[in-house]
This record gives structure tokens, C-alpha cells and sequence, in this order.
């Protein structure tokens, strides 16, 4: 036992039980940080001469502040890319509220990134005022990820550069320098700012998830009851048609995204 009791007096053991408690509590930002890192390495590999790349963006729209993990400006449209770090099994599809990773029996829900990134374009065609069809959602998983989402536009690592080359008709003829200019423009630095729309977005998820779980629409604040539809039974707004929130019975919690 004296080895067990000596190693306690070496700085490397210190030094790796504090990288690994580090580790350990910043897992999840660490994954999303890297993630959006090897994206912004694949995509400055496009021609510098027909693509023009932003990264980790904030811009404030009427409503509320969004952050865009990557853009790129082109003559063949403007993409706005959505990066996912995830890995295990994706299932899911376009029109689904939300998409499910599975990782061996369990199963963890998130919220649609195509909708996500939608929010996305919206806040983009308003301070450009540029009409919608410019815009190009792409989602972009992690090679570590098997994907098996029936939905436009998803890719992995891997593919995002040839994706974006399939696009070879010319639909965008303003001046791509000024529209990165004016990106630029709104892009909010204030690390204050930025800590404050991640609280924000905790906040709301926590928020949604309470009126969930208390049958309350988190949309208008109807009560949510349990309806039949074309493929059974789910949970949706008594202000239908009015308010079209729908979601799963028995759903299981959402994992954060």
C-alpha cells in the first residue's frame, strides 16, 4: 500500500485529478467547442475566391438574440450552418419537434436543429433584408454520430464542403463584401451579452419543460390535452387550430442541445 500512499506526493497526479475533474464538468461545452471547431477548419478548406466564412455569430432580432454557429456567403446563396457534436444513433425528421440520440437502451430527446436554425435565417433576413430564398439551412453532425434523419440539407463533417459545392446556380447578386460587412456590424462581442443569451436559452428550456410536464402549452398558455391524429395519439393545444403546439405522449426528457 505505500506505493498507493506515495503517489499522492507526485504534482502529475494533482495535475491529472484536476484535468480530469475539469474534464468531467465541462464535458458537454468542451464537445460543442470542438465541434465547431473542426466545422471552421473544413470549411475555410472552400475556395477563398466563392465562399466567404463567418463563425460563431450573435445578432439581435425583434425577437431576442441568436447565435450561428457558422455562415457562409456565396453567390449560390448564403448558408447558414447548425453544428450538432453528438454521437450514438440521430433519428428524427423535418417536420418532428424533436430529434432523438440513442445511445445503447437509452434514449435522450433535443429539439429539432432545423427549426432551431430556421429561428436562424429569420434573424438574417431581417437585418439583411434579403428575401428567405437566399438562405440555405444546412445541420451539421459529427462524424462519430451514425445519422438516420429524413430531412433536407443533413449532413456530417465529412460531406458539409461537398454539400455546399452542389450548389452551383448563381441566385445571389448583391455585393457579398457588403453583406458581410453588415454581419459583421451586428455581431455582438460583448462577452456579457453573450453569457447572458446562453442563460437565456437554459432558462427557456427549463421554462418549456415545466409547462410540459404541468400540461400547459409553452407557446400560448393553453392546456394541453390529449388528442388523436393520422398516426395516433399525441398531446396537443386546446387553441387549436389557433396555436399548433403539439408533442409526444410520454416523451421522455429532453437532452440539451
Amino acid at each position: 500500500m505505500n506505493w498507493f500512499v506515495e503517489i499522492f506526493n507526485y504534482p502529475i497526479f494533482w495535475v491529472l485529478l484536476i484535468l480530469f475533474i475539469l474534464i468531467s464538468i465541462f464535458y458537454k461545452n468542451f464537445r460543442g467547442f470542438m465541434g465547431e471547431f473542426w466545422v471552421k477548419l473544413e470549411l475555410n478548406k472552400l475556395p477563398k475566391s466563392q465562399y466567404i466564412i463567418l463563425n460563431n455569430i450573435l445578432i439581435k432580432s425583434k425577437n431576442g438574440t441568436h447565435q450561428i454557429d457558422h455562415i457562409v456567403i456565396s453567390r449560390f446563396g448564403i448558408f447558414v450552418i447548425e453544428t450538432k457534436n453528438y454521437y450514438g444513433l440521430i433519428t428524427g425528421n423535418a417536420f418532428s419537434k424533436k430529434w432523438i440520440q440513442h445511445l445503447g437502451k437509452n434514449e435522450y430527446y433535443f429539439n429539432n436543429p432545423i427549426h432551431q436554425n430556421y429561428g436562424h435565417i429569420k434573424a438574417l433576413e431581417e437585418i439583411l433584408d434579403l428575401d428567405e430564398n437566399i438562405f440555405i439551412s444546412i445541420i451539421c453532425i459529427s462524424n462519430q454520430a451514425t445519422v438516420k434523419v429524413n430531412a433536407k440539407n443533413v449532413t456530417q463533417l465529412d460531406f458539409i464542403n461537398n454539400l455546399i459545392k452542389s450548389y452551383k446556380k448563381e441566385i445571389l447578386f448583391a455585393n457579398l463584401n457588403e453583406i458581410r460587412n453588415k454581419i459583421e456590424e451586428n455581431n455582438i462581442l460583448d462577452k456579457k451579452i453573450r453569457k447572458e443569451h446562453v442563460k437565456n436559452i437554459k432558462s427557456n428550456v427549463k421554462r418549456i419543460e415545466k409547462n410540459e410536464n404541468e400540461m400547459i402549452c409553452p407557446k400560448c398558455g393553453g392546456k394541453l390535452i390529449e388528442r388523436t391524429g393520422k398516426y395516433g395519439k399525441f398531446i396537443g393545444c386546446s387553441n387549436y387550430p389557433k396555436c399548433k403546439f403539439t408533442m409526444k405522449l410520454n416523451t421522455k426528457r429532453e437532452h440539451n442541445s
